[in-house]
């Protein structure tokens, strides 16, 4: 028998602690690693599902509504994101921001994010609070206050933050016109905070019937776990959300995207960056694809940690680069798997990438080693279950949120399983197969960013 590692050894105990038991060469898992103790749809189409844990004294509900970027008309981006905010300005019985203020006098923690597919809330509060949340967000589904007051001030609240969190940040403007270019659909390409002119010319009336379209029950799953009475919760689920009336199921958006066949190309000036940098990356398969769990190694592969190829390269090898890290935005329909690199002065980019190509171009031609290979699920799995991840099953919370956007997203909560033995079966041959397919010098698509004096005005070039 091979002896173990120290970062596996700690990985065995972090398995072994959520019923997962691990030998040098296999894993082996108890089913379910999630348990549903219930699983129900209420009359008006809002599914539930509940899983019990006594472990400790603590629940988290998680709810998540199938609206994202990609639900947006033309000319109304930012809707999703928007509403995000929206949802914390009021309801009929809860007044502007006291949804913070309830929660967090009662012990506990809320937040919500927005994405091109979904948009998720949760509260994780002391398990005898748990009904506190089920009123909450009860309350602003049925009866949110879109009032011309709250949109304007949410508006100028989503300005401010573009204005700090990407206008004035170092290669994000980059990476939104990146992400512009990689997608050739509009409904995958357009960013998740939308423009202002499209919110700046909306009414109240139109955001008033996107919040009827896709805040309704039978657009959300939500998902409690942790220290509850499953029968109890049962009920008072059925008391405070059984009577909001259910809407017309909203169309699903076409997310289909050409095959890229030519490379595509941009360089962007930013006065915010100090050094030069840039952004790299390919289309890639959807969430669940048999493809994707081999490209999310390739992503462990290739930049997770100081063992991995790009740094050990890039970084401590040839010393070209500051940072360089590749990841994959697993999305229902087309992904990407994104690239970007720092690179150091004194060096041209087009001789930076020419490292990077020849790491991807060596996963193609060279089997990866079992070792490196182990590495990499290994690297995976420790997501999955150290207490430090914000996916980790060992949090209530992150137990929540993967139930109701497998359920929201698949149908299925149990498929978190035959995900983590999918992963678990890739083979070298199947890393070379899909570094070959999809990591192509056709299919790329490339954003340079060039740093400029401050005060002297950013441009921006682009070819397709």
């Amino acid at each position: 028998m091979k002896m173990m590692s120290k970062r596996q050894s700690v990985l065995v105990s972090l398995l072994l602690t959520v019923g997962v038991a691990m030998s040098a060469n296999a894993v082996d898992m108890k089913k379910p690693l999630i348990p549903v103790t219930e699983d129900f749809t209420l009359s008006n189409g809002l599914r539930v599902i509940l899983s019990v844990d006594h472990s400790a004294p603590a629940a988290a509900l998680a709810i998540v509504y199938d609206v994202g970027s990609r639900n947006e008309e033309k000319g109304r981006s930012g809707f999703a994101h928007l509403f995000e905010h929206m949802m914390f300005e009021g309801s009929e019985n809860v007044g502007k921001t006291e949804h913070f203020s309830y929660v967090e006098a009662a012990g506990g923690s809320l937040n919500a994010s927005t994405h091109n597919d979904f948009t998720n809330y949760y509260e994780k509060l002391p398990s005898n609070q748990i009904e506190l949340a089920l009123w909450l967000e009860s309350d602003r589904m049925r009866s949110l206050k879109v009032t011309e007051e709250n949109f304007h001030n949410q508006l100028e609240t989503v300005k401010e933050e573009k204005r700090s969190r990407i206008d004035n940040q170092p290669y994000t403007p980059a990476a939104i016109q990146f992400e512009e270019m990689l997608f050739d659909n509009w409904t995958n390409a357009h960013a998740v905070i939308g423009s202002f002119e499209d919110l700046e010319a909306s009414s109240v009336a139109d955001v008033r019937k996107f919040f009827k379209t896709y805040y309704a029950p039978d657009n959300a799953v939500m998902a409690i776990v942790g220290d509850i009475d499953s029968k109890k919760i049962h009920g008072l689920v059925e008391k405070y959300f059984a009577s909001i009336p259910k809407q017309s199921k909203p169309s699903t958006p076409s997310v289909d995207e050409p095959t890229q066949v030519k490379p595509k190309y941009a360089k962007v000036e930013d006065h915010h960056a100090q050094l030069p940098a840039f952004w790299l990356g390919w289309k890639a398969p959807g969430r669940r694809d048999p493809d994707s769990y081999a490209l999310g190694l390739v992503e462990k592969i290739l930049s997770a940690g100081d063992s991995s190829r790009f740094y050990q390269r890039m970084i401590k090898g040839d010393q070209v680069a500051l940072k360089a890290d590749i990841g994959l935005d697993e999305r229902r329909g087309p992904s990407a798997l994104e690239a970007f690199v720092i690179y150091k002065p004194g060096h041209t980019a087009e001789q930076v990438r020419e490292i990077f190509w020849q790491e991807v171009d060596r996963l193609k031609k060279e089997p990866v080693s079992d070792k490196e290979l182990e590495k990499a699920k290994n690297q995976l799995l420790r997501e999955l279950f150290s207490a430090g991840s914000p996916i980790s099953l060992q949090r209530s919370l992150g137990r929540a949120e993967l139930l109701a956007e497998y359920t929201l997203f698949f149908g299925n909560p149990g498929l978190i399983d035959d995900d983590i033995e999918s992963y678990l079966k890739v083979t070298a041959q199947d890393i070379q197969r899909v570094a070959s397919k999809y990591l192509t010098h056709e299919g790329v698509t490339v954003v340079d960013v060039q740093p400029v004096p401050a005060g002297t005005a950013a441009q921006s070039s682009s070819a397709k």
